[in-house]
């Protein structure tokens, strides 16, 4: 394994123990954010099932080099360049939100991060193709 695979895989482990914190930690927000019914813990919980299948999948694409992986996610972090104006718009209220602001930050955060590791893995495929290290 190589940078790009150790950074990508590093990040879904850090994005999947926040979700289950936030899970644990405060339910409430982990509803909201979802935009469940309250009293719904068995489709929080259903959804927090199939977020992890989703990333096992895409963890052994990552260590197997799948070339649709790296293209799926490559973009997909690139993409989280798109939190931050977002966060910004519901701190500034353009945007009607009600989730706190701790959540929001927690966003932006792993928005920028995400967006960092979609630039890391251009730089990798510049230098020496799909799942190349940067």
């Amino acid at each position: 394994m190589n940078r790009t695979q150790t950074l990508v895989l590093g990040f879904f482990v850090v994005v999947v123990g926040i979700v289950v914190a936030v899970r644990l930690a405060a339910p409430n927000v982990y509803r909201q954010a979802l935009q469940l019914p309250s009293g719904s813990s068995r489709l929080q919980l259903a959804f927090l099932a199939a977020l992890l299948g989703v990333i096992a999948v895409l963890e052994v694409g990552v260590v197997r080099r799948w070339r649709w992986t790296f293209w799926l996610i490559m973009v997909a972090f690139l993409a989280g360049a798109l939190r931050v104006p977002a966060v910004a718009f519901q701190f500034l209220g353009f945007v009607r939100g009600s989730l706190p602001a701790w959540y929001l930050l927690v966003q932006l955060a792993i928005g920028i991060a995400q967006f960092a590791v979609g630039l890391a893995m251009m730089a990798g495929y510049r230098r020496a193709g799909v799942w190349g290290s940067f």
